[in-house]
């Protein structure tokens, strides 16, 4: 048996909902002086003689805080904690340990060790006791309402993401239905192209047309040509929605490939293509091949007029995904270079050549549509990588791809 001697103190329950606060010991008198402690200060008690009926009534109800004595028959109050503790209903729920008996250190930290937040010896200064009673119950609230959040929040993310997997299956869906399209519309567009082309050669050839009218179907033939690489361009755009599969493969064989694509428009301009010994990395090989191809053929088209485009290719690695970082051995990043001799370009004008339909230089000049560099940009940052480049006005340009080893 226990006693306490009333003071008058200023507690004040902080109820934000109605829980209770459940008092176990076998002692009657005990249960009795403790509840009417807890009555007295407003909070609600209830009473458990055993360790049995305190799991009984746990199951049922929904406590903030639980007193238990230690020295009990049958289900001692350590026994009682690790069940208490282990069942997930009341794992958060603090428990305070009263002995007048197992006031040895070795019994304390037995009480922590089963799960205790505080073990208090008898007899005890009641207002210390209400003063734990009151931050652990507080505590206890407060993991309660943040337990609460958590789970409202976690159903809000499982919605939220299944809302997302269905929109994503849904543009998946979209995605090859306009793939499709794409297709499609390219030859319906692209077979009166060739009619177009093909008559308007014909006229110019067989009829020895004036030269008042050739000029008009040499502009015919022009823009009719000019329309069928936008198409292209257009379609090859569309097939970076397609997610293929990553596979190892050599640079340089890579490189070797968009050579011999590339093989007249080399030959035409007296061009030489200068190829160091390249890594092998896990891309998408064709995906690759039309980036090398996009920018070797820009060099190719922007070279001196009465100088022949000179290209160098070579790599090095690095530890960062930047241009600027120094060379490592064995960084993890692989950093490709291609250089020429060409008419280069204002460094103000970088972030604008890889944007679609963009140019610097009017079409009467040099021809294309202004795709082909927002096509490289695109392939590289599917790969994860990065693109950009060197340049100043008449003195050549260095595009740098900068991709993951992993």
């Amino acid at each position: 048996m226990f006693l306490y001697v009333a003071k008058s103190l200023t507690f004040t329950a902080n109820n934000c909902f109605s829980l209770m606060i459940l008092i176990v010991d076998d002692k009657k008198e005990n249960l009795f002086s403790l509840k009417t402690l807890l009555q007295l200060h407003l909070y609600d008690a209830d009473t458990a003689e055993s360790g049995e009926e305190a799991l009984k009534k746990i199951l049922k109800n929904e406590y903030e805080l639980i007193i238990l004595d230690v020295q009990m028959p049958g289900m001692d109050g350590y026994e009682v904690a690790e069940n208490i503790t282990g069942y997930s209903k009341s794992k958060d729920i603090p428990i305070i340990f009263l002995s007048a008996v197992n006031i040895d250190k070795r019994f304390i930290t037995k009480g922590y060790n089963s799960g205790g937040v505080d073990y208090i010896t008898k007899p005890f200064d009641p207002e210390l006791l209400l003063l734990k009673i009151k931050t652990f119950s507080r505590l206890y609230k407060q993991t309660k309402e943040l337990n609460d959040i958590k789970s409202n929040l976690e159903q809000k993310v499982e919605k939220r993401t299944a809302e997302l997997n269905h929109a994503n299956e849904e543009l998946q869906t979209s995605n090859a239905e306009l793939q499709q399209y794409a297709f499609i519309a390219s030859h319906d567009l692209q077979e009166p192209l060739r009619k177009i082309i093909t008559f308007s050669q014909i006229l110019k050839e067989r009829f020895n047309a004036n030269d008042d009218a050739a000029q008009y179907i040499n502009r015919i033939i022009t823009s009719s040509e000019r329309m069928r690489t936008l198409i292209n361009d257009l379609l090859n755009y569309s097939k970076l929605t397609i997610t293929p599969e990553f596979v190892k493969t050599p640079l340089n064989l890579v490189v070797q490939d968009t050579i011999t694509d590339l093989e007249v428009s080399i030959k035409e301009s007296c061009g030489k293509i200068i190829v160091e010994q390249m890594p092998s990395l896990k891309i998408i090989p064709d995906q690759m091949r039309q980036a090398f191809q996009n920018i070797i053929s820009n060099a190719i088209k922007f070279s001196k007029r009465g100088t022949p485009p000179v290209i160098n290719i070579w790599s090095d690695f690095t530890n960062e995904k930047s241009a600027e970082s120094m060379p490592s051995p064995n960084g993890s990043y692989c950093r490709i270079y291609i250089s020429d001799n060409g008419i280069g370009f204002n460094k103000q004008y970088l972030d604008k050549i890889f944007t679609m339909f963009q140019r610097l230089h009017a079409r009467s000049e040099y021809e294309g549509t202004g795709i082909g560099l927002s096509i490289v940009k695109k392939i590289i940052e599917k790969h994860d990588g990065i693109v950009t480049a060197r340049s100043a006005e008449d003195e050549g340009a260095t595009f740098i791809i900068i991709l993951p080893l992993k």
